[in-house]
């Protein structure tokens, strides 16, 4: 078994948001990457502010002493061919590999709706066999075309988009390569409705990033009651930080030690910085990953 060994990273979610941006948007890049540094996080996920010339957004990092985690690729793989997405993400992959990022989150964007004011019942789904081998067929020439040039894809099971549930990624790991890494995020997986230690153990192999979200279960089960849209969701609070809510993050940190995970542990939630503000709670979120990683081997380890 490799040896466990993890950087912790955030993502500026915490102090700014890209879907809304209304929620954050007012505050400078500057402040987050400051604020994230003095806190003791290691690296960042891209966001909307960050500079897109490879040599400009490594000088950034270097001047606060941090690394690039990663950033997130909007794929429309469901809707075009794998030759499209290879020319499309380009620019974005040329920013990933320069400044030394070996995965890259990718997001299915094609008639997701997680931006969209519909409720969550409306995602798009594959109906059919032939459809999730076609789709995967695809996403896995292209993930093998990312790994080709250094960075592996992560791929994001996310809340309004075609691969949402437990049930999902079991068909997506089935049908595609090593090739394929699974971005396993604790917090989207619960509102889906699964057991987040029950998908890592089943697929904790393909595991090549992992986004520490935790939820409000009160808050996820109006979001189902009353056919909220994943934005009023994330207004409300469904998501927060780890230790703030009801993921069981002991569990899942011995887990991943248990398998000798080595990458990120990003702190990656949605909030209003109103309300939730942001330096208070992306401490939290650190002390809380912290703590774990730093235990004595099966410290804090509960029943699943």
């Amino acid at each position: 078994m490799n040896a466990f060994e993890v950087r912790i990273g955030i993502n500026p979610l915490s102090w700014m948001n890209d879907d809304l941006p209304s929620l954050g948007g007012e505050t400078p890049l500057e402040v987050a990457l400051t604020e994230g540094r003095q806190i003791g996080y290691e690296g960042f996920e891209l966001g909307n502010k960050f500079p897109r010339e490879p040599e400009a957004l490594k000088a950034l990092f270097k001047q606060y002493d941090l690394s690039l985690v990663s950033g997130w690729y909007s794929g429309r793989l469901a809707g075009r061919s794998a030759e499209e997405e290879i020319e499309a993400v380009g620019p974005h992959l040329e920013l990933l590999a320069k400044n030394g990022a070996t995965v890259m989150v990718y997001g299915e964007v094609e008639n997701s709706i997680q931006g969209a004011p519909r409720p969550l019942y409306q995602r798009p789904r594959f109906f059919t066999n032939a459809q999730w081998d076609a789709y995967a067929e695809r996403l896995e020439k292209f993930a093998r075309y990312t790994l080709s040039q250094g960075v592996r894809v992560a791929y994001h099971h996310h809340m309004g988009a075609y691969v949402e549930t437990a049930d999902d990624v079991d068909k997506l790991m089935a049908r595609t390569s090593d090739a394929v890494g699974l971005l396993f995020d604790a917090g989207h997986i619960t509102f889906a409705g699964g057991n987040p230690l029950e998908m890592l153990d089943k697929h904790i192999a393909r595991v090549c990033h992992v986004h520490c979200k935790d939820v409000r279960p009160a808050v996820i089960k109006l979001a189902r009651n009353r056919n909220w849209s994943f934005l009023d969701a994330v207004i409300a609070g469904a998501f927060t930080v780890p230790g703030d809510g009801a993921v069981n993050f002991p569990a899942i940190i011995d887990r991943l030690k248990r398998h000798g995970y080595r990458g990120w542990l990003v702190v990656e939630a949605e909030q209003d910085p109103v309300i939730a503000r942001s330096y208070e709670y992306a401490q939290k979120g650190y002390r809380t990953l912290r703590a774990l990683v730093d235990a004595p081997f099966d410290a804090g380890m509960e029943a699943a």
